[in-house]
């Protein structure tokens, strides 16, 4: 299938990432290709390939993006076809917009703002919370001192048997929390990137990947316990 950009191009519709069977995915076991520093001089050039109409330049954005994308929005939209669609609206309005992108951020963060909103109107329009209502949260951080001080939730995460319940637990978080953790362990970005996609606080970023760590490791030590 390929999708027409408006522009001449016809873009193929990419193969997007589909849950491998026979087991779950731990946050520190698998990652997208070791993360590079951003270099924005590299992101000028392909920037002002794609607006050039150099031959496959888009072709290389969509490339180099496609995993940061996928991982934003089939973790805030958890229908995979939906997930897919929407990936897909992203790059294509990506394409559309790209003439307003300014170098003075990385172009990783520029998708990614694209992809989260994306992803935002998606659920504001299904009328989806973004986060858990306050008390469910509170409720669930008022067990967070029953867990051992020294559980090691990425050894934990390495041991198979405790893997699939991993997976089930990031799969509980609310659609915020999912995301952003998913930006800080699987794609490595650091807090101000992610403050840069979302256009959350900082400090809200931290608060939110502790509960959500929390919550993690209070679900697998009581299987560990158990």
């Amino acid at each position: 299938m390929t999708v027409d950009t408006g522009t001449g191009w016809r873009v193929a519709a990419m193969g997007w990432p589909r849950r491998a069977t026979g087991g779950a995915v731990s946050v520190s076991s698998v990652r997208m290709n070791a993360r590079r520093a951003p270099d924005l001089e590299d992101d000028r050039l392909l920037v002002s390939d794609v607006l050039a109409r150099v031959p496959g330049a888009f072709e290389r954005l969509v490339g180099r993006f496609q995993g940061l994308c996928w991982h934003i929005v089939s973790r805030m939209v958890r229908d995979r076809e939906d997930a897919r669609d929407l990936c897909q609206e992203t790059f294509l309005r990506v394409h559309r917009y790209l003439h307003q992108y300014r170098s003075e951020s990385a172009l990783s963060s520029w998708v990614g703002q694209v992809a989260y909103n994306t992803a935002l109107r998606h659920l504001e329009r299904k009328r989806i919370p973004l986060v858990a209502p306050s008390g469910d949260d509170d409720d669930g951080m008022a067990r967070v001192a029953e867990v051992r001080d020294d559980f090691d939730l990425e050894a934990a995460s390495a041991n198979a048997e405790l893997m699939s319940a991993l997976h089930a637990a990031i799969d509980e978080l609310p659609p915020l929390q999912r995301t952003i953790l998913t930006l800080h362990h699987l794609d490595e970005l650091p807090v101000g990137e992610i403050a840069g996609i979302t256009g959350i606080a900082e400090g809200t970023i931290k608060s939110h990947l502790f509960r959500s760590r929390a919550k993690l490791r209070e679900k697998l030590a009581t299987l560990v316990r158990a």
